[in-house]
C-alpha cells in the first residue's frame, strides 16, 4: 500500500526518517537519462522551500512497506494566465517498483493538490509521456531553447 507524504518545508524530511540528502539521491537515481544534477535538484529544492528567492511549492514522498519508492517536486511559478500557476518539475519511482500504479498516485495527489495549472516538461522519447498523457497532460507547445 502506498502512503503519500506532503513535504513542505525542510523539517518535514525528520518526520519521515529519511533525510533531503537521501531525497535528492533517490530523484538522481532513479530519474535515469532523464536527470539533473544533485545541485540542479538542490535548487529545485530550495525553491520550493521559498529560499533564494524562490516561490514556493511541495514535495511528494511515496512510501510502501517503510522504504522511499516515489518523489515528486512541485513548484510554483508565480505566473497565471499566460503560463501555468505550477510546474511539476520532477517525478521519479524507483526502477523496481514502476508499472505498480505508483507513479499515477502521486502524480494525482499532486494535481489534486495544486492551485491551478499545472505544466511539465517531457521528451518525446520519455516512456513516462504516456502516463502524463493518461492523468490528462496534453502537448500544448513545443519548447525551443537557445543556449549561450
Amino acid at each position: 500500500m502506498l502512503k503519500i507524504e506532503v513535504i513542505r518545508k525542510e523539517e518535514d524530511f525528520d518526520q519521515l526518517s529519511i533525510s533531503r540528502d537521501d531525497y535528492v539521491d533517490f530523484l538522481y537515481k532513479h530519474l535515469d537519462r532523464f536527470r539533473d544534477e544533485k545541485s540542479a535538484i538542490n535548487k529545485c529544492l530550495d525553491f520550493a522551500f521559498e529560499k533564494h528567492g524562490g516561490l514556493g511549492g511541495y514535495m511528494l514522498a511515496g512510501i510502501n512497506d517503510g522504504k522511499l519508492v516515489g518523489a515528486l517536486v512541485m513548484n510554483k511559478t508565480g505566473m497565471s494566465e499566460f503560463i501555468p500557476e505550477n510546474i511539476l518539475v520532477y517525478v521519479a519511482v524507483h526502477e523496481s517498483m514502476r508499472g505498480k500504479g505508483f507513479g499515477r498516485e502521486i502524480i494525482k495527489k499532486a494535481l489534486d493538490m495544486a492551485k491551478g495549472k499545472v505544466k511539465l516538461h517531457v521528451e518525446y522519447d520519455n516512456p513516462a509521456k504516456r502516463l502524463y498523457e493518461r492523468v490528462g497532460f496534453e502537448s500544448k507547445y513545443a519548447e525551443m531553447r537557445y543556449d549561450k
